[in-house]
């Protein structure tokens, strides 16, 4: 059989086998009698073994006041049940007259919507408990189990008791994983017989509507398998019209594929207790005995009892050790979170210390993406093989949390690095921007035990009739399955932390953007106080300046004669330094009127601009003849200011001419095409700019070289010229090469 063949086979079995109606199969168990009653306690369906059990056939009782059976005041209580819910189970001692003498039952009555079923068990005087026994047997047991805390130990202490209780042979606690597969985790048995501890069940063992009966029903009891069902008369009920619910009728018949199912695992009889945790069957406890075994209803009520009392310590202690658990992951994601939010650098704090991001969901490697910046942590694939992955997660996983513990099943080539990345938990942070944390697990080999080969749980079976039916595996003996590229799983509530983390990092980083527009609107601010005050402050400072410099000319011209030569020199360096401070005052000007500027775009043709500006270099200079300017090709014509883009260009050239020590010197001023866009640039033979200073140079006042050399300057036209093309939404760099030249870039949007 084929992979896809099997599956659609398992399909169509478990369609057919899980949608079974077990819960109305149309007969009982032959170890009791059934009755259902009308609400005015007529018998309208009866257990075709009545004369066995009653001495009266189902005729006579058919149609017949349940006053034909039972005294006045046993009918009285029975009365009761209507006035119950549906599914409430009573319970009472009743004794029949019958052709035998007088019997006593045990009689449990329950209603459905429709009628009231009432079956009745013989009871056997030397199984009778008495209350005393009982309690004795139920605090024995429950004493027992509440000494122990480790979970294991609780589980085998309870099969125990429960061993101790029925004297069955065979005693297993299952616990079902998150496939509904079933393994024996606790176990008590005849010292003769082979374990099944740490076996596997694959989860059509148990039909749907099986699960749902242990959902609803505490305890299921076969006391012999080899026993004829017996049917109902008539098979559907007169009020109902349709075949009797026996959901929770303890008779209710054996489904024959269970029989089957235990018969071939050497089981003659069986109990179960179901084992419910938050409403969810989280297990069975099931007995098996190789004979036909019949437990009293009292010890039966016993077991119930206790399973219920498992079902409650279950609880507690499973949720303890997750609570533990949750309460440690908390920890650690709050010192997680407080760590980021307080770090100047994000990177730094999601990675140090290493090993609190990998705890933080108990992950062995980490990876952090932030664009193209990938930081690897513990054990992870080399970062190429993460930058692939975090390729291949663009494509295919769509939500912020993405987990699974078989990564080759769905990224075959990460096979390549199973043994760090098997298990992946991928957590996408932004939408917009490649920002991914991914966790690693690595491959974990496990060696599963199977009761039987779980591939052939389910074999097929062509009736004499020609049709096909399904009958359960023959054998049990152990298969072995070695199961390879999975890791450990993820948990609920670590895929809740890291989800939790997202949230807290998303939170940060807006938290973190309002802080930065906060100071970006306080920083605006004052930079137009600062823009107006060095206005106003350039603009008054300028008047004064204007009169040291004018008085200390008309003392150097009208004075000289009578002044000795130092004199003559202190006034010659006054009139020095308000030149140069009147320089700076202009350049500090110019850049606070550019801080008020509007642009004044319009259509211009760096032709022609270029042209003027030339013009005007060379009628400026005595070495104009000197002076090679070169524009290689034409210039394009774009929108822009032409007044301060002729600026930039003024600057640029002006200085490409002055830091050259070159004998024969020149410009090339050009263009490149990028992004469509025009990338101008102003090009020279020059001395070059040292590395460490080309971002420097386009700060204000800062100079490379001392007030003598190059013409002097004040720092300032780099910085007009940054300001300019930043007022265009563009930008400028420079590419330079110490006593080859530099080239200056720029762009206008």
């Amino acid at each position: 059989m084929s992979e896809s063949e099997e599956n659609t086979f398992q399909t169509a079995y478990l369609t057919h086998h899980d949608r079974k109606p077990i819960h109305i199969p149309g007969s009982i168990q032959p170890h009791g009698v059934l009755l259902a009653l009308s609400p005015q306690l007529d018998i309208v369906q009866v257990s075709n073994n009545t004369i066995d059990y009653l001495g009266k056939t189902t005729q006579e009782l058919l149609n017949q006041s349940l006053y034909i059976l039972l005294d006045e005041q046993q009918v009285a209580t029975i009365r009761q049940c209507w006035a119950k819910k549906p599914g409430i189970i009573a319970y009472l001692k009743v004794s029949i007259i019958t052709n035998i003498g007088e019997r006593s039952f045990d009689c449990i009555a329950h209603r459905t919507e429709d009628v009231l079923i009432v079956e009745l068990e013989p009871i056997d005087s030397k199984s009778e408990v008495s209350f005393l026994s009982f309690h004795a047997l139920v605090n024995e047991a429950i004493a027992q189990m509440q000494k122990t805390s480790n979970l294991t130990e609780f589980l085998h202490l309870a099969a125990t008791e429960i061993r101790e209780i029925t004297d069955f042979d065979r005693v297993m606690v299952y616990q079902f994983d998150e496939s509904q597969a079933g393994s024996v985790i606790a176990e008590a048995k005849r010292e003769d017989l082979p374990t099944y501890l740490g076996l596997h069940y694959p989860a059509t063992d148990i039909p749907e509507s099986a699960r749902d009966l242990y959902r609803r029903c505490w305890l299921r009891f076969a006391p012999n398998l080899t026993a004829q069902p017996v049917k109902l008369v008539p098979i559907e009920n007169a009020i109902a019209h349709q075949p009797l619910d026996l959901s929770l009728a303890v008779l209710r018949s054996v489904d024959s594929c269970c029989v089957e199912y235990h018969q071939n695992m050497g089981v003659a009889s069986f109990l179960v207790i179901s084992l419910i945790q938050e409403q969810q069957l989280w297990g069975l406890i099931s007995c098996h005995h190789h004979t036909a075994k019949y437990l009293s209803y009292e010890i039966r009520q016993i077991c119930e009892f206790v399973g219920r009392i498992v079902s409650s310590e279950l609880r507690h202690k499973v949720n303890q050790l997750e609570f533990d658990y949750k309460v440690k992951l908390k920890s650690l994601q709050s010192e997680f979170i407080e760590s980021i939010s307080q770090a100047d650098n994000f990177i730094d704090a999601l990675i140090k210390p290493e090993l609190r991001l990998l705890d933080v969901v108990s992950a062995s490697g980490a990876a952090v993406c932030l664009d193209n910046e990938i930081t690897l942590v513990g054990g992870t694939p080399e970062i190429e093989q993460v930058r692939t992955l975090i390729e291949w997660a663009d494509t295919q996983v769509k939500d912020n949390l993405f987990s699974t513990d078989s990564l080759p099943q769905l990224y075959p080539d990460s096979i390549a690095f199973k043994d760090t990345a098997t298990g992946l938990l991928l957590l996408r942070i932004s939408q917009v921007r490649r920002y991914y944390i991914l966790w690693f697990r690595p491959e974990v080999l496990r060696t599963v035990n199977w009761a039987g080969n779980p591939n052939e749980a389910i074999v097929q079976v062509e009736e004499a009739d020609g049709k096909v039916s399904w009958s359960p595996r023959k054998s049990f003996a152990k298969w072995q399955e070695t199961v390879q590229l999975t890791s450990q799983l993820w948990k609920q509530y670590e895929l809740d932390s890291a989800i939790a983390i997202r949230n807290a990092i998303v939170g940060i980083v807006l938290s973190k953007a309002d802080e930065l527009a906060k100071i970006n609107l306080e920083l605006e601010r004052s930079n137009r106080e600062l823009a107006s005050f060095a206005y106003a402050a350039s603009h008054d400072l300028k008047e004064p300046l204007r009169g040291i410099y004018n008085y200390s000319t008309i003392l150097l011209e009208d004075y000289a004669h009578i002044l000795d030569d130092e004199g003559i020199e202190y006034l010659e360096t006054v009139v020095t330094l308000s030149v140069r401070m009147e320089t700076l005052i202009n350049a500090l000007l110019r850049l606070a009127q550019l801080g008020k500027a509007k642009l004044r775009k319009q259509a211009t043709d760096f032709n022609e601009l270029l042209n003027q500006l030339i013009d005007v270099f060379r009628a400026s200079r005595q070495d104009s003849a000197l002076v090679d300017i070169r524009i290689p090709r034409p210039l394009p014509t774009i929108q822009c200011d032409a007044v301060l883009v002729n600026e930039v260009f003024s600057n640029l050239i002006s200085n490409a001419l002055k830091y050259n020590d070159k004998a024969e010197q020149w410009v090339e001023v050009g263009y490149l095409k990028l992004n469509e866009q025009p990338v101008f640039y102003v090009r020279d033979n020059g001395i070059g700019i040292p590395e460490h200073h080309r971002e420097t140079i386009f700060r204000l006042f800062k100079r490379l070289h001392t007030q003598e050399k190059y013409g002097g300057g004040v720092g300032a036209g780099l910085a007009i010229v940054k300001k300019i093309v930043e007022l265009h939404n563009g930008q400028i760099w420079v590419e330079s090469t110490l006593g080859v030249g530099s080239t200056f870039y720029f762009s206008l949007e």
